[in-house]
């Protein structure tokens, strides 16, 4: 299918969606959140399951046979969703400083020293051919990164928008750890201003290659269709699973 066609769908469930505003509830929402932050940590090989996950964010238990960094993953997470939340709310515009933000929540009580900093090293994607930049040039390509952004901020569909972002950010792969995890919250907050509901990436074996091969196709040969087209259908599959949860 399409991109365009898709984002002809999108916008129609979206305006759907409004329309039903009255019918949403806070357990929906919160359901949907849980479940965005089950699956993003579970991209990024945390063992939590979904249950585990509503246990450690909402009751405060510590699941045996886990590890803290799990633990922590999930309710850091929690936390920076929330942020970014408040972001929309707020109606307080991205900046880098928000960026750095959103990373220093990720990384909190993990990796102290490196939350919310760029990294200073060299670092390699395990299982990827893309090999991020140099740190000596991570400063002068995240002021690119944001310059695109201000210049393409009003006249890009903001799926597509949210979806460059998430790819160009997880491209420079400015920090040490928690890439995956800031760009797609990076992807949401640019959905959330929008008016769009989160997009729930899914981290299952089978997802997760199709998620990686279409960033692969992006940063080998800056062909990104397959990518785009991948968010945006992740955004129309999540619209149309609020639409039926609220409309039944």
């Amino acid at each position: 299918m399409k991109l365009q066609n898709i984002l002809i769908e999108i916008d129609s469930l979206k305006d759907q969606l409004q329309s039903h505003r009255h019918l949403q509830s806070h357990k929906v929402s919160n359901a949907f959140e849980l479940e965005y932050t089950y699956e993003s940590n579970r991209i990024e090989g945390n063992t939590l399951t979904l249950q585990e996950t509503a246990l450690v964010v909402e009751k405060g238990l510590t699941i045996g046979g886990k590890s803290l960094q799990e633990h922590l993953e999930a309710i850091n997470h929690t936390y920076a969703l929330d942020y970014v939340k408040e972001l929309v709310q707020d109606k307080i515009p991205f900046t880098e400083t928000i960026l750095l933000n959103i990373h220093k929540l990720i990384l909190q009580g993990i990796d102290n020293a490196n939350a919310g900093i760029y990294r200073n090293v060299q670092v390699m994607i395990s299982g990827a051919k893309h090999i991020p930049p140099q740190p000596y040039l991570v400063a002068k390509q995240m002021e690119d990164f944001f310059i695109w952004y201000n210049e393409h901020k009003k006249n890009l569909h903001p799926i597509v928008l949210s979806a460059e972002l998430h790819e160009r950010l997880v491209t420079i792969h400015p920090f040490i750890d928690g890439n995956g995890r800031t760009s797609r919250l990076l992807m949401n907050l640019i959905l959330l201003q929008h008016g769009y509901p989160i997009a729930i990436l899914k981290g299952d074996a089978q997802s997760r290659l199709q998620y990686y091969a279409a960033l692969e196709a992006a940063q080998a040969s800056n062909d990104k269709k397959l990518f785009l087209l991948f968010i945006a259908t992740n955004v129309k599959d999540t619209l149309q699973r609020i639409l039926k949860v609220i409309e039944q």
